[in-house]
């Protein structure tokens, strides 16, 4: 199979720390390769020169990082919505691979996922928190949902 995942780095960041924990991850990877047999995996994730470290991580961990700049609200919170980001390179990216991991909580991707399904090209959604995900989400994946939560003894940072 080739498989591809694409995954909104944002919302699994902020999902899986509302659950206490911290993903590794490297190991989350390795899962997505030996699980889901994906080939390539697209990382969304917001572009802050300060965190140059952390982007070599995951480019070393295998990820291939797609960027989008970053502003700041007059709070001075970072802004970087990725969401039509992600929802263009699946589809651009379509041809190319079997099946799709789509890895978010976001029911902005309640679409894409539809539309994945449809076509007989969603494997699965995982999401970061299923308790907080869109029910939009959850409805249009419907058993092609599972919760990363379940997945927290294997890739938790802690255990590393």
């Amino acid at each position: 199979m080739n498989n591809f995942a694409f995954i909104d780095a944002h919302n699994v960041h902020l999902g899986i720390k509302s659950l206490g924990w911290t993903l590794d991850w490297r190991k989350f990877r390795i899962y997505l390769q030996e699980k889901y047999s994906v080939s390539t995996a697209y990382l969304f994730i917001g572009f802050i020169p300060a965190n140059q470290d952390l982007y070599s991580e995951l480019q070393k961990a295998g990820f291939v990082c797609i960027f989008k700049p970053i502003i700041f609200d007059g709070e001075g919170k970072a802004k970087g919505n990725c969401d039509a980001d992600l929802v263009l390179k699946v589809m651009i990216e379509l041809p190319n691979f079997d099946k799709a991991v789509i890895v978010t909580s976001d029911g902005d991707f309640y679409s894409l996922v539809k539309h994945l399904r449809d076509n007989n090209k969603l494997l699965m959604v995982l999401s970061p928190y299923v308790k907080t995900c869109s029910k939009l989400l959850r409805k249009e994946a419907r058993e092609k949902i599972y919760s990363m939560d379940n997945l927290r003894n294997k890739l938790n940072q802690k255990n590393r």
